[in-house]
């Protein structure tokens, strides 16, 4: 998870959510372009997905998301309307499967920011835990191009792993915050059995309102999946980043789940995106939260707030 924290300039702390994450490429901002041109009237239904065929599908009705995008020639003339193309696209919800591999991989490719690490064993264990996790594709798209991905890893069923070791030893290296390093080592030590690594990840242009539905999916395949809730139990410790910085979050649930956690710290990331205009005075951070299992419901509605009022 990342955000971008305000650098030269004294910041100031935003105080209300960014409902999508800044583009910087010229395609990726004619991406974003397209992805919050999407009506809101084409939010997805609330009804129960369907899980019988090894797939959650996201609206059962088959609803589309138009996305339109202005073309560039109208740039030329002030006086000329721009004409539109029109995308038209089904997102569906899949079970993980080996032929996701690249595009997993391709996703989750600087997940650990510049570090070279076990990425392909870490792909391996997402593609084989079939019973907890989504991958976002476009229904009956030939190509099973990947638009994202939502899933949970215990830390304690897969300790041995290599990629489990890289991503535990990666968090401590980076962990300068000495209120939490503590805390940090029980959750990837001792308690580590109770603990569930989120991953998430997704292309700029993914609809916001197949969110709340990822989510839903993903703490009820947890539920499903476990007997017992996951408790860290730990008093909230807050990092040491000032109130009265000016923080946008890449993607607006960080800052749901920043709300929430018990704890958590920031550190600068090495691969940074090139600079932009809107961006000049920000440098993107990593964030690593600790959020109790029992906080999955505020979690929820929030986010269903969150995406009905956007």
């Amino acid at each position: 998870m990342c955000r971008y924290k305000g650098m030269p300039r004294k910041p100031r702390r935003s105080g209300q959510l960014v409902p999508r994450p800044f583009a910087f490429s010229s395609f990726a901002r004619s991406v974003t372009r397209v992805a919050t041109a999407c009506s809101s009237k084409n939010k997805v239904s609330n009804s129960k997905s369907d899980r019988t065929s090894s797939k959650l599908i996201a609206n059962r009705s088959s609803r589309k998301h138009n996305l339109k995008e202005n073309s560039s020639e109208s740039e030329s003339s002030e006086e000329e309307e721009a004409p539109e193309e029109v995308i038209q696209a089904d997102f569906a919800f899949f079970d993980p499967k080996p032929d996701d591999f690249h595009g997993v991989k391709m996703l989750l490719q600087s997940y650990l920011d510049d570090k070279v690490w076990d990425l392909s064993g870490f792909v391996d264990l997402i593609l084989a835990q079939t019973t907890v996790g989504s991958v976002v594709k476009i229904e009956d798209d030939e190509d099973e191009g990947l638009f994202a991905l939502l899933t949970a890893l215990n830390l304690g069923r897969y300790k041995d792993n290599k990629c489990i070791t890289d991503v535990r030893d990666y968090l401590l290296k980076v962990c300068e915050e000495k209120n939490v390093v503590g805390d940090l080592k029980r959750l990837l030590g001792d308690q580590a059995d109770h603990v569930g690594l989120v991953v998430s990840q997704r292309v700029t242009n993914l609809p916001p309102q197949l969110l709340p539905h990822l989510y839903n999916a993903l703490f009820d395949e947890i539920s499903w999946a476990t007997e017992d809730e996951q408790k860290i139990g730990q008093k909230r410790k807050a990092s040491s980043s000032s109130d009265d910085e000016d923080i946008i979050y890449v993607k607006p649930e960080d800052e749901l789940l920043f709300e929430l956690c018990s704890w958590s710290f920031t550190f600068p990331l090495h691969i940074q995106p090139p600079a932009s205009q809107e961006l000049k005075n920000y440098r993107l951070m990593g964030l690593v939260m600790a959020v109790e299992a029992d906080k999955a419901p505020a979690f929820r509605e929030k986010l269903r707030s969150l995406i009905d009022d956007s």
